[in-house]
């Protein structure tokens, strides 16, 4: 749709038919339709300010935030921070945030001002369901339940205590324990949408457990003493686990100094098998007295 601040704004072709589902079929109190339709934009521009705080909060600590896609169900803000707790703590916990802001201007939209000048009963409506409208999103996004907000926190706050993988791992086996609570509040409510988001949650959570299993095994592999990764320190395992993009055969980066021992392809910069970043081979060197081999 457009770019601000840097940052791609999409909206996914199915939000166009359940917005025209949605604004068509809502039953209100107000005089007019016309005040459905901007009921219902102004709830995606709420999620567009919470998944731009998610966004600036992640470029703030170093990250990368080029993407926002809106959908039927929400946003998503396709961040990646540095692979630090704190980090990933600040970039998460900035979109509830964003939703805490909003809470003392709605209410004043809502109860103050109509106090202060008379207004039309649709305005004092609208206000009235955009202020619940905000509140919902920020109790939902607190739920503990992994992907959402409140799950990702809870990882966050976890990977202090229990290191990047177990708080992972922990989260998602938490995130499953979720989706059985939501699959029992869709069928008690009749709610298809939470139906969907359940579904949505179930398969986040199999994708997030299947990599905090990759991780725990990766972390009982020897490590190669004297190198860490410059962005989030971790010591890069001993053995042919890097693949060579040309001949596509496993090989030790480290070993052979970023070349491939089968085809002869160099390679300028070595990949975290942790984070993912790269990194000239001379920026992976410990200074002498930080080696864990000295």
């Amino acid at each position: 749709m457009f770019r601000i601040a840097g940052i791609d704004l999409y909206l996914h072709w199915s939000w166009f038919v359940v917005a025209l589902y949605e604004i068509s079929s809502r039953v209100t109190g107000y005089s007019s339709p016309l005040w459905n339709a901007l009921e219902y934009l102004t709830l995606f521009g709420i999620v567009l300010l919470h998944e731009m705080g998610h966004a600036l909060a992640c470029r703030q600590v170093g990250g990368e935030a080029n993407l926002i896609v809106l959908w039927p169900l929400g946003g998503v803000a396709y961040v990646s921070p540095p692979p630090r707790p704190g980090a990933t703590l600040w970039s998460i916990a900035a979109g509830p945030l964003v939703n805490v802001a909003l809470l003392p201007v709605l209410y004043f939209l809502w109860q103050v001002l109509p106090a202060m000048a008379a207004m039309p009963p649709d305005v004092v409506r609208y206000f009235r369901a955009i202020f619940y409208v905000n509140c919902g999103l920020l109790i939902f996004n607190l739920l503990p339940i992994y992907p959402l907000d409140g799950g990702q926190i809870v990882r966050s706050l976890l990977w202090f205590v229990v290191g990047r993988a177990h708080s992972l791992l922990v989260a998602s086996i938490l995130g499953f324990v979720g989706v059985a609570g939501l699959i029992a509040v869709a069928v008690w409510l009749q709610s298809i949408w939470i139906g969907i988001m359940a579904g949505f949650v179930f398969l986040n959570c199999g994708r997030a457990l299947r990599h905090s299993l990759a991780l725990v095994r990766a972390a009982r592999v020897p490590r190669r003493t004297g190198y860490a990764c410059p962005d989030c320190q971790a010591v890069p395992p001993l053995g042919a686990y890097w693949h060579c993009g040309g001949c596509r055969q496993p090989f030790d980066a480290f070993a052979e100094q970023g070349i491939c021992p089968h085809c002869g392809a160099r390679y300028e910069k070595l990949g975290c098998l942790d984070c993912g970043s790269l990194h000239p081979l001379g920026e992976w060197t410990l200074p002498p007295s930080l080696r864990p081999d000295l």
